[in-house]
Order: structure tokens, then C-alpha cells, then sequence
């Protein structure tokens, strides 16, 4: 463990629950790294007190927060200025202490495009994606494959008012189909909970028999590492990943913001790994 100074400048996660998360693993590890007297913390607030955590940021000179749920839409709200990305998302998952004026950011989306070029290398640009799911994580998912030039999003989920919501994040790219368009896609997302250790372990997002063998395939999932899903279209030699990169990526962007340091994301995609696999909390 780091030595805690008077000097040691904090970040933490809140959200309802927080103490399960990763994130203090993941940022831990990367301040240990690069040598920065940093700490990161987890702190359970209570839906409805967001607010005061952002309050408490202030008084405190809190360095920086990432944002889980329930919290992304009010500390939207709260924060006085919000990047382009967390605008048009209406949800913060990072935000910055700059002297005092609070900024938040998204870097879900960028986390993901980021992630998905170092595990596949591919460019989404004139590409036509399926996004499977509208809610948070796939909104971001959407917003980020529109800015980045992907010729259509498709958006496919079992609320049909949802998915015209999410479509209308990237304007005319934007549709909503149902499943069979995963058929054409040059990149298929599950950005649902199906097949989530703690949700439906046995579930999947669409029949992957009707994936389009060239497709791309990314699950947002990354506890398991595989799920039925991945494990299905990968022994039908499809390129897949899990969304452990994305994880990585978008913590790798909020370290960058708070400590204008370049991120190490060896250290951060070792640390993670390594607690999914020997089942530390």
C-alpha cells in the first residue's frame, strides 16, 4: 500500500451500491504505477443525495468522482459545466475538480471506441452497427459510433419507445429494426444484462446463429469474461471480445482528466483481470 500523506489527493466512485466496484482496483493499481500520491475510495450514497456528494466534492477538494447508478442523471444536473458527450447523454459517469468548478464528462462511449480498436482494430467509420439494448451503456455506445462516422446504428430492444429515443442520439444514422438486422451488421453490441453473472448467466441477447459471419462482435459483459453468448459465435469463428476493454478504456480516460498523466493500462487491464479471476471483491 501507497503511504497516505497530508498531501494525498483524492477520487472516488459513488453510487448505490459502490463498494462492489472495481474501479478502486483498477485506479489503485495505476496510481501505484506512476508513482502519484493519489488515492481512490468507494463510497455508498444513497439514491436522491447526489447532490450533496457534489457539495461534499467542493468542501472537501475532492480531486475527482466516477458516477455509477443511480446517480448519472443528477450529477448531470449538479455539475456546472458538461462536456459535449455527457450533454448529449444527459448522464455523468467522471467528474472533474477544476479549482472548484466541478465538470462532468462522459468516457463511456470513448472508452468503448477505444477499447474496441485495441482488442480488433476496427474502424467503425462507414460501418453499419447493431446496438442490441437502449439503456445507459448503450446509449453512450450509440452516441460514440455516431460521432465516430458510422454510416447506420441500429437499435434493437424490446421497448420500441426506448429504442426510437436511443436511435435519435445520432439522428438520420439512426433506426430501430429487430433482431434479424444483426444478420447485416459489420458490428453487432449486446449492451444488455443477458448473460450477466449476476442477472441471467444463461441468457442471450439474440440468436447467434443469425449474426453475420464477418461481424464483429462486442459484449459489454465482462463478469464472466465469456458468456453463452461470446462462447457461441466464437466457436463459429467470429472476432469477439468481452467489455472488458471498454472498462479499462473509459477508467483510462478518467485518470487521464484527473491527473493529466498518460494512463497505464497494462497495470489497469492486470489489475482487473486479475480480480475477476480469483473472485476478490
Amino acid at each position: 500500500m501507497a503511504t497516505i500523506s497530508g498531501a494525498t489527493r483524492l477520487v472516488a466512485v459513488i453510487g448505490d451500491p459502490a463498494r462492489h466496484s472495481l474501479s478502486p482496483a483498477i485506479h489503485n493499481a495505476a496510481f501505484a504505477a506512476c508513482g502519484l500520491d493519489w488515492v481512490y475510495l468507494a463510497f455508498d450514497v444513497a439514491r436522491g443525495h447526489a447532490l450533496e456528494a457534489l457539495t461534499a466534492m467542493r468542501v472537501l477538494d475532492i480531486a475527482g468522482y466516477s458516477v455509477t447508478m443511480p446517480h448519472k442523471t443528477d450529477v448531470a444536473a449538479g455539475v456546472d459545466e458538461c462536456t459535449t458527450a455527457a450533454s448529449a447523454l444527459g448522464a455523468v459517469n467522471c467528474v472533474i475538480n477544476e479549482s472548484g468548478v466541478l465538470v462532468g464528462d462522459n468516457t463511456d462511449g470513448e472508452g468503448f471506441l477505444r477499447g474496441l480498436h485495441a482488442e480488433t482494430g476496427l474502424d467503425v467509420a462507414g460501418r453499419r452497427c447493431v446496438v442490441l439494448g437502449a439503456g445507459g451503456a448503450a446509449r453512450a455506445v450509440i452516441h460514440a459510433l455516431g460521432r465516430a462516422g458510422a454510416s447506420e446504428v441500429i437499435v434493437v430492444n424490446r421497448s420500441a419507445e426506448a429504442a426510437e429515443r436511443a436511435a435519435g442520439l445520432v439522428g438520420a444514422t439512426g433506426r430501430v429494426a429487430g433482431p434479424e438486422a444483426v444478420a447485416h451488421a459489420d458490428l453487432v453490441v449486446n449492451a444488455t444484462p443477458l448473460g450477466m453473472r449476476s442477472y441471467s448467466p444463461a441468457a442471450v441477447p439474440c440468436d447467434p446463429a443469425l449474426v453475420a459471419s464477418a461481424a464483429v462482435v462486442v459484449d459489454l459483459i465482462y463478469d464472466p469474461l465469456e458468456t453463452p453468448w461470446l462462447a457461441a459465435l466464437r466457436a463459429r469463428h467470429l472476432q469477439v471480445c468481452n467489455g472488458l476493454s471498454m472498462l479499462v478504456h473509459q477508467a483510462a480516460l478518467q485518470f487521464e482528466r484527473w491527473t493529466g498523466a498518460d494512463a497505464p493500462l497494462a497495470v489497469m487491464h492486470g489489475a482487473v483481470r486479475g480480480h475477476l479471476m480469483d473472485g476478490t471483491p
